[in-house]
């Protein structure tokens, strides 16, 4: 088992020295023919500290709520979160009065009524987070052609794979914060482009964006744009790690519970393994008649 074990470790040393050595080369190569086919994003984005990260990570509430503020009063004007309903609300620490009166402040389309029209009416607990957009031809005709993601899942879909050897150890202590990591990135990313870099007019340069050197959102955030209650700093890397953090939070609310499942389940396969060996041990073990 051991030797087995030890194999199977050795392939994936090699495998790995192997990819990083072929991305080098093509990265050398690019550099030799004069840049080469581009790979996005140009900057990989830094690991951040986060308190959800780790076998006992768990959500700060506090930053929870101040993420969702800056997800209403700027990020709402054109993302959706679709699949997100106000009554999850009550697990950042709010009432259910809170969340009624929150849920108030937004309209949704229903119905149809008896002669078969639709209707507006203000949203309860048990909706969703409404689109700003009726459709997504309006939301594209809205921002220069680029329909704007929902965000219910955002930080589940963006993560960045890491490269050389941070892949390797990622097999044995998997790294799931390279969404978070990535949106704090784009957000706190954009910059004049470098010279000799032409962007395409109503595109702005964001090193850190996966899918080119430009996007067509401008920057989004700007110190003192969000009030906190809290007396937390008012600063765009304080905004871009608190949106981060809620939107990890939309799109896996389960995380604390899946966690303690999962460090309950390896303790008892721990004490079940022990017990097995013990049991084997007993029962092969040569005894006098």
């Amino acid at each position: 088992m051991k030797k087995l074990v030890t194999g199977i470790l050795s392939l994936a040393v090699v495998a790995g020295l192997g990819f990083g050595a072929a991305i080098a080369q093509d990265e050398a190569a690019g550099e030799e023919h004069g840049g080469g086919t581009p790979h996005y994003p140009i900057h990989k984005p830094e690991q951040q500290d986060w308190t959800f990260a780790g076998l006992f990570g768990h959500y700060d509430k506090g930053q929870l709520q101040r993420g969702m503020k800056v997800y209403t009063e700027v990020c709402s004007a054109c993302h959706s979160m679709e699949l997100v309903s106000f009554r999850t609300l009550e697990n950042l620490g709010y009432s259910e009065a809170q969340v009624k009166a929150f849920a108030a402040n937004y309209e949704v389309e229903d119905g149809p009524k008896a002669d078969g029209e639709m209707f507006t009416r203000k949203a309860v607990p048990s909706d969703y987070f409404p689109s700003p957009f009726p459709n997504k031809e309006a939301a594209a005709a809205s921002n220069n052609g680029a329909a704007p993601p929902d965000f219910s899942l955002i930080a589940k879909a963006r993560g960045i794979e890491r490269g050389f050897p941070q892949f390797v150890f990622d097999m044995f202590w998997p790294y799931q914060e390279g969404g978070p990591d990535y949106i704090h990135a784009l957000l706190t990313g954009y910059q004049d482009p470098p010279a000799g870099v032409e962007v395409a007019e109503g595109t702005h340069y964001n090193p850190y964006f996966a899918s080119a050197a430009a996007l067509a959102m401008a920057p989004p955030l700007s110190d003192d744009q969000v009030t906190y209650d809290d007396g937390a700093p008012q600063t765009v890397d304080q905004y871009s790690k608190d949106v981060s953090a809620f939107l990890m939070w939309a799109a896996e609310p389960h995380l604390e519970d899946r966690k303690r499942t999962g460090f309950m389940v390896m303790v008892f396969l721990l004490i079940f393994t022990g017990l097995i060996y013990l049991t084997k041990k007993s029962v092969y073990a040569n005894k006098e008649h």
